[in-house]
């Protein structure tokens, strides 16, 4: 049983898991903030990184596509304040993060698709004006447990 209840300890259990692993926890955070884009792409990033058996050209191509959409939406952050658009940056950047290819820093895969979607959250927390939002880094400890008593 694991008892992850801080980012230490989140950190801790990613770093035990392998390249795969990783992808599919990732695909698992960027998925619980997925509702905040409508792209096409990031639907596709998500099931890719959540399909083991892929090849590793089509990881590559889903990999190219997010990672294109999110370059492209990065003009959204520091804009005066569309949410909206910067959350869906921050989704495609999770999105890119955890397809990230295994010569890239693969080890901090998910690590790194959290951080992104917790941005996308807090996004979404200024666009409807609410701090009551339930804690994302939370979230992403329970999800984190139930997929590491899974594997």
């Amino acid at each position: 049983m694991h008892n992850i209840t801080n980012d230490q300890r989140l950190r801790e259990a990613i770093s035990q898991l392998t390249p795969d692993q990783q992808r599919e926890l990732g695909s698992r955070f960027v998925a619980n903030v997925g509702h905040l884009s409508k792209d096409p792409r990031i639907v596709r990033a998500i099931e890719a990184a959540a399909t083991p058996d892929l090849s590793p050209a089509e990881l590559e191509a889903a990999y190219r596509a997010v990672k294109t959409f999110a370059t492209q939406t990065y003009t959204a952050c520091g804009s005066d304040a569309d949410w909206a658009a910067q959350a869906e940056h921050f989704v495609a950047a999770a999105a890119a993060a955890s397809l990230s290819p295994d010569d890239q820093n693969s080890s901090k895969a998910a690590w790194k698709a959290a951080m992104q979607a917790r941005m996308a959250k807090n996004c979404e927390m200024i666009l409807n004006d609410e701090g009551m939002i339930a804690n994302e880094s939370e979230r992403q400890y329970q999800m984190a447990e139930l997929f590491l008593e899974k594997s």
